[in-house]
């Protein structure tokens, strides 16, 4: 079976604030590293959904990009579909992912 994403708005607006951050912080080679990590990793969920941690509290999977960023997903494999929820900064306050979420 065929997996797709399902890219949730707050992936979207998530993962254009992490690149920001890492540009205004770094450079254009670091924002193009930290893409490469977020598009090997979504290719590995491809192939296996299961590999990110389930967390209980939060009802969904999370996957660690990088030291700084953990992605939340959830997937349905009767429909075929990984639903990215968020791409979050692991410094954040976490009180503020549960609302999210």
């Amino acid at each position: 079976m065929s997996l797709s994403f399902i890219w949730h708005e707050n992936a979207i607006l998530s993962l254009q604030e992490e690149n920001t951050f890492i540009l205004k912080k770094w450079n254009e080679q670091e924002v193009e590293k930290f893409n490469n990590l977020v598009n090997e990793n979504l290719e590995r969920l491809l192939i296996n959904p299961k590999i990110g941690l389930y967390n209980k509290q939060l009802n969904t999977y999370c996957l660690v990009i990088s030291k700084q960023t953990t992605l939340y997903y959830d997937f349905n494999l009767d429909l075929g579909n990984i639903e990215l929820l968020i791409f979050w900064n692991n410094l954040k306050n976490p009180d503020d992912l549960i609302k999210l979420l």
